[in-house]
Protein backbone atom coordinates (compact mmCIF):
# COMPACT_ATOMS: atom_id res chain seq x y z
CA UNK A 1 0.00 0.00 0.00
CA UNK A 2 1.45 3.82 -0.92
CA UNK A 3 2.23 5.87 1.92
CA UNK A 4 -0.55 9.06 1.06
CA UNK A 5 1.75 11.98 -0.61
CA UNK A 6 4.99 10.01 -0.11
CA UNK A 7 6.79 8.18 -3.21
CA UNK A 8 7.60 5.57 -1.29
CA UNK A 9 6.23 2.31 -0.05
CA UNK A 10 6.55 -1.39 1.34
CA UNK A 11 4.84 -2.40 -1.61
CA UNK A 12 5.20 -1.11 -5.36
CA UNK A 13 2.24 -0.02 -6.59
CA UNK A 14 -0.14 -1.01 -9.46
CA UNK A 15 1.41 -0.30 -12.80
CA UNK A 16 5.04 0.32 -12.08
CA UNK A 17 7.76 -2.84 -13.34
CA UNK A 18 7.31 -6.34 -12.43
CA UNK A 19 10.86 -7.99 -11.09
CA UNK A 20 12.26 -8.08 -14.50
CA UNK A 21 10.90 -4.42 -16.02
CA UNK A 22 13.63 -2.14 -14.03
CA UNK A 23 16.50 -0.46 -16.17
CA UNK A 24 18.30 -0.05 -12.43
CA UNK A 25 18.56 -1.09 -8.99
CA UNK A 26 19.94 1.54 -6.66
CA UNK A 27 20.50 -0.27 -2.72
CA UNK A 28 20.10 2.17 -0.24
CA UNK A 29 18.17 5.89 -0.07
CA UNK A 30 20.70 7.94 1.57
CA UNK A 31 21.90 10.80 -0.21
CA UNK A 32 24.15 9.14 -2.76
CA UNK A 33 21.75 6.75 -3.78
CA UNK A 34 18.81 9.30 -4.05
CA UNK A 35 20.66 11.65 -6.46
CA UNK A 36 21.72 8.82 -8.77
CA UNK A 37 18.35 7.08 -8.92
CA UNK A 38 17.27 10.91 -9.52
CA UNK A 39 19.75 11.27 -12.36
CA UNK A 40 19.17 8.52 -13.74
CA UNK A 41 14.92 9.03 -13.81
CA UNK A 42 15.90 12.14 -15.04
CA UNK A 43 18.14 10.51 -18.13
CA UNK A 44 15.27 8.43 -19.18
CA UNK A 45 15.63 5.35 -16.64
CA UNK A 46 12.71 3.30 -14.43
CA UNK A 47 14.78 3.34 -11.45
CA UNK A 48 13.91 0.96 -7.94
CA UNK A 49 15.41 2.10 -5.09
CA UNK A 50 15.50 -0.41 -1.92
CA UNK A 51 15.61 1.01 1.51
CA UNK A 52 16.08 -1.40 4.51
CA UNK A 53 14.71 0.91 6.76
CA UNK A 54 10.97 1.78 7.04
CA UNK A 55 12.29 5.81 6.56
CA UNK A 56 14.12 6.83 3.47
CA UNK A 57 16.56 9.05 3.33
CA UNK A 58 19.75 7.81 5.18
CA UNK A 59 21.51 10.35 7.40
CA UNK A 60 19.11 12.52 5.80
CA UNK A 61 16.00 11.24 7.26
CA UNK A 62 13.80 13.00 10.40
CA UNK A 63 12.42 11.17 13.06
CA UNK A 64 9.79 12.70 15.70
CA UNK A 65 8.31 12.31 19.68
CA UNK A 66 5.24 13.98 20.96
CA UNK A 67 5.91 17.42 20.06
CA UNK A 68 9.03 17.43 18.35
CA UNK A 69 10.73 16.53 15.00
CA UNK A 70 14.69 16.00 14.64
CA UNK A 71 17.33 15.44 11.55
CA UNK A 72 19.64 13.03 11.88
CA UNK A 73 22.39 13.82 10.04
CA UNK A 74 21.85 17.45 8.31
CA UNK A 75 23.00 20.72 10.28
CA UNK A 76 24.39 22.82 7.30
CA UNK A 77 24.95 22.38 3.43
CA UNK A 78 26.95 24.49 1.66
CA UNK A 79 27.15 24.89 -2.16
CA UNK A 80 22.97 24.70 -2.88
CA UNK A 81 22.30 28.08 -4.75
CA UNK A 82 22.32 28.40 -8.40
CA UNK A 83 26.01 30.01 -7.38
CA UNK A 84 27.31 26.53 -7.75
CA UNK A 85 27.42 23.36 -10.01
CA UNK A 86 25.91 21.26 -6.99
CA UNK A 87 23.24 23.97 -6.20
CA UNK A 88 21.89 24.24 -9.70
CA UNK A 89 22.01 20.21 -10.09
CA UNK A 90 19.93 19.98 -7.07
CA UNK A 91 17.20 22.15 -8.50
CA UNK A 92 16.69 20.51 -11.35
CA UNK A 93 16.67 17.48 -10.02
CA UNK A 94 14.02 18.29 -7.77
CA UNK A 95 12.34 20.06 -10.17
CA UNK A 96 13.23 23.43 -7.87
CA UNK A 97 10.89 21.91 -5.27
CA UNK A 98 13.77 21.60 -2.99
CA UNK A 99 14.19 25.56 -0.97
CA UNK A 100 16.97 26.40 1.11
CA UNK A 101 17.22 28.73 3.71
CA UNK A 102 20.51 30.62 4.60
CA UNK A 103 21.92 30.08 8.29
CA UNK A 104 22.63 33.62 8.19
CA UNK A 105 25.53 35.34 7.86
CA UNK A 106 27.28 33.48 10.25
CA UNK A 107 26.88 29.75 10.01
CA UNK A 108 29.46 28.22 12.66
CA UNK A 109 30.62 29.83 16.12
CA UNK A 110 33.70 28.23 18.32
CA UNK A 111 34.59 28.75 21.50
CA UNK A 112 38.12 27.66 22.36
CA UNK A 113 39.74 27.54 25.45
CA UNK A 114 40.56 31.08 27.15
CA UNK A 115 37.62 33.05 25.77
CA UNK A 116 38.47 32.89 22.32
CA UNK A 117 35.57 32.98 20.14
CA UNK A 118 35.48 32.84 16.29
CA UNK A 119 32.69 33.12 14.00
CA UNK A 120 32.60 31.64 10.56
CA UNK A 121 30.53 33.73 8.37
CA UNK A 122 29.17 33.39 4.36
CA UNK A 123 31.65 35.74 3.10
CA UNK A 124 35.13 34.45 2.34
CA UNK A 125 36.87 38.51 2.64
CA UNK A 126 35.03 38.47 6.13
CA UNK A 127 36.17 34.67 6.93
CA UNK A 128 39.74 36.51 6.18
CA UNK A 129 39.30 39.13 7.99
CA UNK A 130 38.01 37.46 11.60
CA UNK A 131 40.97 34.71 11.32
CA UNK A 132 43.46 37.49 10.93
CA UNK A 133 41.54 39.64 13.52
CA UNK A 134 41.72 36.39 15.76
CA UNK A 135 46.04 36.18 14.89
CA UNK A 136 47.20 39.62 13.72
CA UNK A 137 51.26 37.50 13.29
CA UNK A 138 49.37 35.10 11.27
CA UNK A 139 47.82 37.10 8.07
CA UNK A 140 50.76 35.27 5.99
CA UNK A 141 50.20 32.00 6.99
CA UNK A 142 46.50 32.39 6.69
CA UNK A 143 46.55 33.98 3.21
CA UNK A 144 48.69 30.48 2.36
CA UNK A 145 46.13 28.18 3.49
CA UNK A 146 43.02 29.78 1.91
CA UNK A 147 45.74 29.63 -1.50
CA UNK A 148 46.08 26.37 -1.08
CA UNK A 149 42.22 25.32 -0.54
CA UNK A 150 41.24 27.48 -3.74
CA UNK A 151 44.30 25.23 -5.77
CA UNK A 152 42.48 22.00 -4.06
CA UNK A 153 38.79 23.49 -5.55
CA UNK A 154 40.48 24.56 -8.58
CA UNK A 155 41.60 20.64 -9.36
CA UNK A 156 38.96 19.23 -8.75
CA UNK A 157 36.54 19.17 -11.56
CA UNK A 158 39.35 17.28 -13.40
CA UNK A 159 39.63 14.49 -10.63
CA UNK A 160 35.92 13.82 -10.88
CA UNK A 161 35.81 13.22 -14.72
CA UNK A 162 38.99 10.58 -14.02
CA UNK A 163 37.15 8.81 -11.49
CA UNK A 164 34.30 7.93 -13.70
CA UNK A 165 36.72 5.94 -15.61
CA UNK A 166 37.40 2.03 -14.82
CA UNK A 167 40.27 1.14 -12.61
CA UNK A 168 43.22 0.94 -14.82
CA UNK A 169 42.24 3.64 -17.51
CA UNK A 170 40.94 5.72 -14.42
CA UNK A 171 44.47 5.85 -12.67
CA UNK A 172 46.48 6.75 -15.82
CA UNK A 173 43.72 9.64 -16.51
CA UNK A 174 44.32 11.14 -12.81
CA UNK A 175 47.99 10.75 -13.64
CA UNK A 176 47.82 12.63 -16.80
CA UNK A 177 44.80 14.95 -16.05
CA UNK A 178 44.68 15.02 -12.16
CA UNK A 179 47.63 15.38 -10.92
CA UNK A 180 47.54 18.20 -8.42
CA UNK A 181 44.29 16.62 -6.83
CA UNK A 182 46.56 13.40 -5.89
CA UNK A 183 49.43 15.53 -4.61
CA UNK A 184 46.22 17.19 -2.33
CA UNK A 185 44.42 13.81 -1.39
CA UNK A 186 48.14 12.11 -0.97
CA UNK A 187 49.15 14.60 1.90
CA UNK A 188 47.91 14.84 5.19
CA UNK A 189 46.48 18.28 6.66
CA UNK A 190 49.05 17.91 9.47
CA UNK A 191 51.70 18.38 7.02
CA UNK A 192 50.49 21.17 5.45
CA UNK A 193 49.88 23.07 8.26
CA UNK A 194 52.66 22.66 9.47
CA UNK A 195 54.60 24.43 6.37
CA UNK A 196 51.65 26.91 6.53
CA UNK A 197 52.69 28.06 10.70
CA UNK A 198 54.18 26.98 13.60
CA UNK A 199 51.57 28.61 15.58
CA UNK A 200 49.51 25.82 17.48
CA UNK A 201 46.55 27.50 18.28
CA UNK A 202 45.92 28.93 14.15
CA UNK A 203 46.79 25.45 13.01
CA UNK A 204 44.15 24.50 15.63
CA UNK A 205 41.48 27.03 14.25
CA UNK A 206 42.27 26.51 10.55
CA UNK A 207 41.17 22.85 11.12
CA UNK A 208 38.72 23.04 13.00
CA UNK A 209 35.72 22.03 11.30
CA UNK A 210 37.41 18.54 11.00
CA UNK A 211 33.95 17.25 12.62
CA UNK A 212 32.33 17.77 9.62
CA UNK A 213 34.96 15.03 7.68
CA UNK A 214 35.22 13.35 10.55
CA UNK A 215 38.87 12.52 10.82
CA UNK A 216 41.88 14.57 12.71
CA UNK A 217 44.52 16.28 10.70
CA UNK A 218 47.38 13.60 11.29
CA UNK A 219 45.24 11.44 9.83
CA UNK A 220 42.80 13.20 6.94
CA UNK A 221 44.04 13.96 3.73
CA UNK A 222 44.69 17.96 3.01
CA UNK A 223 42.07 17.64 0.13
CA UNK A 224 39.35 16.68 2.23
CA UNK A 225 39.76 19.68 4.74
CA UNK A 226 40.06 21.84 2.04
CA UNK A 227 36.92 21.12 0.54
CA UNK A 228 35.04 21.05 3.75
CA UNK A 229 36.61 24.78 4.08
CA UNK A 230 35.85 26.08 0.25
CA UNK A 231 31.77 24.31 0.92
CA UNK A 232 31.48 26.66 3.42
CA UNK A 233 32.91 29.54 2.05
CA UNK A 234 29.65 31.35 0.68
CA UNK A 235 27.96 30.05 3.97
CA UNK A 236 25.64 27.24 5.47
CA UNK A 237 22.07 26.23 4.39
CA UNK A 238 19.10 23.86 5.74
CA UNK A 239 16.06 22.78 3.53
CA UNK A 240 13.19 24.63 4.07
CA UNK A 241 10.88 22.13 5.42
CA UNK A 242 12.90 20.16 7.43
CA UNK A 243 15.93 17.54 6.08
CA UNK A 244 12.94 15.27 5.05
CA UNK A 245 12.20 17.23 2.47
CA UNK A 246 15.49 16.29 0.51
CA UNK A 247 13.89 12.49 0.07
CA UNK A 248 10.72 13.65 -0.41
CA UNK A 249 11.52 15.87 -3.49
CA UNK A 250 14.47 13.26 -4.81
CA UNK A 251 12.25 10.57 -4.79
CA UNK A 252 9.25 12.30 -6.05
CA UNK A 253 11.53 12.82 -9.28
CA UNK A 254 12.10 8.88 -9.31
CA UNK A 255 8.19 8.15 -9.01
CA UNK A 256 7.59 11.01 -11.42
CA UNK A 257 9.49 9.27 -14.07
CA UNK A 258 8.56 5.59 -13.78
CA UNK A 259 10.35 4.62 -10.73
CA UNK A 260 9.73 3.76 -6.95
CA UNK A 261 11.24 3.69 -3.50
CA UNK A 262 10.54 0.45 -1.72
CA UNK A 263 10.94 0.59 2.09
CA UNK A 264 11.59 -2.43 4.59
CA UNK A 265 13.23 -3.60 1.63
CA UNK A 266 16.06 -5.45 2.84
CA UNK A 267 18.76 -6.64 0.39
CA UNK A 268 20.59 -9.73 1.45
CA UNK A 269 22.76 -10.32 -1.74
CA UNK A 270 23.64 -8.50 -5.30
CA UNK A 271 23.25 -11.04 -7.85
CA UNK A 272 25.88 -12.05 -10.28
CA UNK A 273 25.85 -14.00 -13.32
CA UNK A 274 28.43 -14.84 -15.46
CA UNK A 275 30.58 -11.64 -14.34
CA UNK A 276 28.09 -9.30 -14.72
CA UNK A 277 25.56 -8.05 -11.58
CA UNK A 278 21.88 -8.59 -12.90
CA UNK A 279 19.80 -7.96 -9.69
CA UNK A 280 19.04 -8.88 -6.26
CA UNK A 281 17.83 -11.23 -3.80
CA UNK A 282 15.91 -9.78 -0.74
CA UNK A 283 16.54 -11.56 2.93
CA UNK A 284 12.95 -12.84 2.30
CA UNK A 285 14.09 -14.56 -0.89
CA UNK A 286 12.32 -12.26 -3.48
CA UNK A 287 14.62 -11.54 -6.40
CA UNK A 288 14.53 -8.75 -8.54
CA UNK A 289 16.03 -8.33 -11.96
CA UNK A 290 17.83 -5.17 -13.61
CA UNK A 291 20.04 -3.91 -16.49
CA UNK A 292 22.41 -2.56 -13.82
CA UNK A 293 23.04 -2.35 -9.36
CA UNK A 294 24.12 0.87 -7.79
CA UNK A 295 24.82 -0.20 -4.02
CA UNK A 296 24.52 3.17 -2.37
CA UNK A 297 25.25 0.97 0.86
CA UNK A 298 28.89 2.00 1.06
CA UNK A 299 31.69 0.53 -0.30
CA UNK A 300 32.56 -1.92 2.64
CA UNK A 301 29.20 -2.62 3.56
CA UNK A 302 28.89 -3.16 -0.21
CA UNK A 303 31.81 -6.09 -0.21
CA UNK A 304 31.57 -7.22 3.48
CA UNK A 305 27.80 -7.94 3.41
CA UNK A 306 26.12 -7.77 -0.02
CA UNK A 307 28.73 -9.50 -2.26
CA UNK A 308 27.71 -13.69 -3.63
CA UNK A 309 30.70 -15.46 -1.65
CA UNK A 310 33.08 -16.44 -4.28
CA UNK A 311 34.06 -12.37 -4.81
CA UNK A 312 35.15 -12.29 -0.94
CA UNK A 313 38.52 -13.47 -1.52
CA UNK A 314 39.33 -11.06 -4.51
CA UNK A 315 42.22 -8.45 -4.05
CA UNK A 316 40.07 -5.82 -5.08
CA UNK A 317 37.29 -6.44 -1.99
CA UNK A 318 40.44 -7.30 0.44
CA UNK A 319 41.83 -3.60 -0.41
CA UNK A 320 38.36 -2.47 0.31
CA UNK A 321 37.91 -4.20 3.05
CA UNK A 322 40.81 -2.84 5.00
CA UNK A 323 40.06 0.65 4.96
CA UNK A 324 39.25 2.24 7.96
CA UNK A 325 35.73 3.85 8.73
CA UNK A 326 35.03 6.92 10.06
CA UNK A 327 34.69 7.52 13.89
CA UNK A 328 31.67 6.70 15.59
CA UNK A 329 29.70 9.32 17.22
CA UNK A 330 26.77 9.67 20.25
CA UNK A 331 23.94 12.46 19.61
CA UNK A 332 21.55 14.17 22.43
CA UNK A 333 18.41 15.44 20.88
CA UNK A 334 16.72 18.12 22.87
CA UNK A 335 13.29 19.19 23.07
CA UNK A 336 12.71 22.43 24.84
CA UNK A 337 10.15 24.57 25.69
CA UNK A 338 11.04 28.44 25.89
CA UNK A 339 12.56 31.16 23.40
CA UNK A 340 15.88 29.73 23.46
CA UNK A 341 17.16 32.58 21.30
CA UNK A 342 17.36 34.38 24.35
CA UNK A 343 19.68 31.85 25.97
CA UNK A 344 21.79 32.09 23.14
CA UNK A 345 20.56 29.84 20.80
CA UNK A 346 20.13 30.59 17.00
CA UNK A 347 20.43 29.18 13.80
CA UNK A 348 24.10 28.81 13.49
CA UNK A 349 26.11 25.63 14.53
CA UNK A 350 27.89 26.33 18.08
CA UNK A 351 31.31 24.48 18.50
CA UNK A 352 32.61 24.16 21.90
CA UNK A 353 36.26 23.09 22.28
CA UNK A 354 37.40 22.26 25.75
CA UNK A 355 41.09 22.00 23.95
CA UNK A 356 43.29 23.66 21.48
CA UNK A 357 44.75 19.77 20.82
CA UNK A 358 43.15 19.15 17.71
CA UNK A 359 44.14 15.48 17.60
CA UNK A 360 42.01 14.82 20.44
CA UNK A 361 39.31 12.71 18.37
CA UNK A 362 37.07 10.88 20.97
CA UNK A 363 35.04 11.34 24.17
CA UNK A 364 36.88 9.00 26.80
CA UNK A 365 34.60 6.86 27.89
CA UNK A 366 36.23 3.42 28.18
CA UNK A 367 35.06 3.05 31.86
CA UNK A 368 31.98 3.98 32.00
CA UNK A 369 30.12 4.13 34.11
CA UNK A 370 32.59 2.53 36.64
CA UNK A 371 34.55 5.85 37.02
CA UNK A 372 33.69 9.76 36.59
CA UNK A 373 33.32 10.29 33.40
CA UNK A 374 35.48 13.21 31.40
CA UNK A 375 34.51 15.78 29.66
CA UNK A 376 34.38 15.73 25.90
CA UNK A 377 36.82 17.26 24.21
CA UNK A 378 34.10 19.27 21.97
CA UNK A 379 30.42 19.55 21.60
CA UNK A 380 29.07 20.24 18.29
CA UNK A 381 25.49 22.37 18.96
CA UNK A 382 22.97 22.41 16.61
CA UNK A 383 19.80 24.36 16.91
CA UNK A 384 17.60 22.79 13.61
CA UNK A 385 13.90 24.47 14.65
CA UNK A 386 15.38 27.88 14.26
CA UNK A 387 17.07 27.35 10.85
CA UNK A 388 13.52 26.26 9.36
CA UNK A 389 11.54 29.25 8.51
CA UNK A 390 8.45 26.83 8.42
CA UNK A 391 8.89 25.32 11.83
CA UNK A 392 6.00 26.46 14.35
CA UNK A 393 7.31 26.50 18.17
CA UNK A 394 3.08 26.58 18.89
CA UNK A 395 1.71 27.81 22.28
CA UNK A 396 4.23 26.13 24.09
CA UNK A 397 7.04 27.50 22.01
CA UNK A 398 8.71 24.45 21.12
CA UNK A 399 12.25 24.12 20.10
CA UNK A 400 14.76 21.40 18.83
CA UNK A 401 18.40 20.94 19.96
CA UNK A 402 21.12 18.27 19.16
CA UNK A 403 24.59 17.89 20.41
CA UNK A 404 27.17 15.56 19.03
CA UNK A 405 30.68 14.03 19.79
CA UNK A 406 32.58 11.38 18.08
CA UNK A 407 33.31 8.30 20.56
CA UNK A 408 35.12 4.77 19.99
CA UNK A 409 32.78 2.30 18.60
CA UNK A 410 34.71 -0.57 20.74
CA UNK A 411 32.74 0.57 23.56
CA UNK A 412 29.88 0.07 22.10
CA UNK A 413 30.31 -3.36 20.01
CA UNK A 414 29.98 -5.59 23.01
CA UNK A 415 26.14 -5.08 22.43
CA UNK A 416 26.33 -5.09 18.68
CA UNK A 417 23.44 -7.49 17.69
CA UNK A 418 21.33 -6.81 20.71
CA UNK A 419 17.68 -6.05 19.87
CA UNK A 420 17.37 -2.26 19.51
CA UNK A 421 15.53 -0.43 22.69
CA UNK A 422 16.21 -3.86 24.16
CA UNK A 423 19.93 -4.26 24.86
CA UNK A 424 19.85 -5.20 28.74
CA UNK A 425 20.13 -3.49 32.19
CA UNK A 426 24.01 -2.94 31.88
CA UNK A 427 23.51 -1.20 28.40
CA UNK A 428 20.61 1.22 29.30
CA UNK A 429 23.20 2.18 32.71
CA UNK A 430 25.78 3.10 30.20
CA UNK A 431 23.80 5.00 28.09
CA UNK A 432 21.86 6.65 30.97
CA UNK A 433 25.36 8.00 32.31
CA UNK A 434 26.49 9.38 28.95
CA UNK A 435 23.21 10.96 28.44
CA UNK A 436 23.27 12.69 31.74
CA UNK A 437 26.80 13.50 31.60
CA UNK A 438 26.80 15.10 28.09
CA UNK A 439 23.58 17.12 28.81
CA UNK A 440 25.44 18.48 32.40
CA UNK A 441 28.52 19.31 29.60
CA UNK A 442 26.01 20.85 27.07
CA UNK A 443 24.32 23.30 29.77
CA UNK A 444 27.32 24.12 31.48
CA UNK A 445 28.20 26.11 28.02
CA UNK A 446 24.99 27.48 27.65
CA UNK A 447 22.57 27.68 31.06
CA UNK A 448 20.28 29.71 30.08
CA UNK A 449 18.85 26.88 28.51
CA UNK A 450 18.67 24.81 31.53
CA UNK A 451 15.65 25.83 32.57
CA UNK A 452 13.94 25.20 28.98
CA UNK A 453 14.44 21.34 28.46
CA UNK A 454 11.71 19.40 28.27
CA UNK A 455 13.03 16.41 26.67
CA UNK A 456 16.55 14.52 25.99
CA UNK A 457 17.30 11.35 24.19
CA UNK A 458 20.71 9.85 23.25
CA UNK A 459 21.32 7.99 20.13
CA UNK A 460 24.74 5.86 20.27
CA UNK A 461 26.42 4.03 17.32
CA UNK A 462 24.60 0.94 17.76
CA UNK A 463 21.23 2.86 16.84
CA UNK A 464 23.21 3.91 13.36
CA UNK A 465 24.30 0.23 12.55
CA UNK A 466 19.93 -0.48 13.16
CA UNK A 467 19.02 2.21 10.83
CA UNK A 468 21.72 2.97 8.70
CA UNK A 469 24.11 0.11 8.56
CA UNK A 470 27.53 1.72 8.52
CA UNK A 471 30.46 0.13 9.02
CA UNK A 472 31.32 0.21 12.94
CA UNK A 473 28.37 2.73 13.17
CA UNK A 474 30.58 5.44 11.08
CA UNK A 475 28.61 8.34 10.70
CA UNK A 476 31.01 9.29 7.32
CA UNK A 477 31.60 6.23 6.01
CA UNK A 478 35.45 5.02 5.33
CA UNK A 479 37.69 7.61 6.19
CA UNK A 480 38.97 10.22 4.65
CA UNK A 481 42.86 9.37 4.73
CA UNK A 482 45.69 9.37 1.55
CA UNK A 483 45.28 5.54 1.81
CA UNK A 484 41.26 5.80 0.94
CA UNK A 485 42.28 7.99 -1.61
CA UNK A 486 45.13 5.98 -3.15
CA UNK A 487 43.03 2.54 -3.20
CA UNK A 488 42.20 2.23 -6.97
CA UNK A 489 39.29 0.18 -6.63
CA UNK A 490 37.20 2.88 -4.76
CA UNK A 491 35.34 4.42 -7.80
CA UNK A 492 32.10 4.46 -8.89
CA UNK A 493 32.30 1.80 -11.17
CA UNK A 494 33.35 -1.87 -9.42
CA UNK A 495 35.36 -4.48 -11.10
CA UNK A 496 31.72 -6.05 -11.36
CA UNK A 497 30.35 -5.53 -15.29
CA UNK A 498 27.35 -3.48 -14.52
CA UNK A 499 28.00 -3.11 -10.81
CA UNK A 500 28.39 0.67 -9.83
CA UNK A 501 28.90 1.75 -5.97
CA UNK A 502 27.34 5.60 -5.36
CA UNK A 503 27.90 7.67 -2.17
CA UNK A 504 30.34 9.46 -0.01
CA UNK A 505 32.99 6.25 0.08
CA UNK A 506 33.24 7.01 -3.66
CA UNK A 507 33.61 10.74 -3.29
CA UNK A 508 34.01 13.07 -0.80
CA UNK A 509 32.53 13.47 2.13
CA UNK A 510 28.90 15.26 3.93
CA UNK A 511 25.78 15.52 2.32
CA UNK A 512 27.20 17.70 -0.96
CA UNK A 513 29.77 14.69 -1.28
CA UNK A 514 27.61 11.98 -1.00
CA UNK A 515 25.34 13.37 -3.57
CA UNK A 516 28.67 14.32 -5.70
CA UNK A 517 29.50 10.23 -5.28
CA UNK A 518 25.67 9.68 -6.36
CA UNK A 519 26.19 11.86 -9.79
CA UNK A 520 29.20 10.24 -10.41
CA UNK A 521 27.70 6.88 -10.07
CA UNK A 522 24.80 8.21 -12.62
CA UNK A 523 27.69 9.95 -15.19
CA UNK A 524 29.62 6.36 -15.27
CA UNK A 525 26.36 4.77 -16.19
CA UNK A 526 24.88 6.74 -18.36
CA UNK A 527 28.43 8.51 -19.18
CA UNK A 528 26.88 10.46 -22.58
CA UNK A 529 23.82 11.77 -21.58
CA UNK A 530 24.88 12.47 -18.14
CA UNK A 531 27.93 14.50 -19.21
CA UNK A 532 25.46 16.23 -21.49
CA UNK A 533 23.47 17.35 -18.51
CA UNK A 534 26.13 18.59 -16.67
CA UNK A 535 27.75 20.49 -19.54
CA UNK A 536 24.54 22.20 -19.91
CA UNK A 537 24.53 23.21 -15.92
CA UNK A 538 28.05 24.61 -15.85
CA UNK A 539 29.14 28.42 -16.42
Amino acid sequence: MTTPNKPWSRRLPEGTPGPRGWDTIVLGSGMGGMTCAAMLARLGQRVLVLEQHYVPGGFTHVFKRPGYHWDVGVHAVGEVTDRSLTGRLLAHLTGGRLQWRSLGPTYDEFDFPGGMHLEFPDNPQQFRDNLCTAFPDGAAAIDAYLQRVRDVAGAMKRYYLARMFPTRSGQLAEALFARPARQAFATTTADVLAQISNDERLRTVLCAQWAYHGSPPSRSSFAIQALVTKHFMYGGYYPVGGSGRIAAELLQTVADHGGWTRINADVAQILVEDGSAVGVRLTDGEEIRARRVVSAAGARTTVERLLPPEYTTRAWVASIRNLAPAPAHVCLYLGFKGDIRQAGAGPANRWFYNTWDHEADTWHIEHVPRDTIPGAPVLYCSFPSLKDPNHDPGPDVRHTGEVVTFVPWDRFAGWLGTRWQKRGGDYKEFKDALQASLLEQFLLKMPGLRGMVDHVELSTPLSTDHFVRPTRGSIYGLEPTPARFANPHLRPRSPIHNLFMAGSDVATVGVIGAMMGGVLAASSAEPRRALALLRGMSR
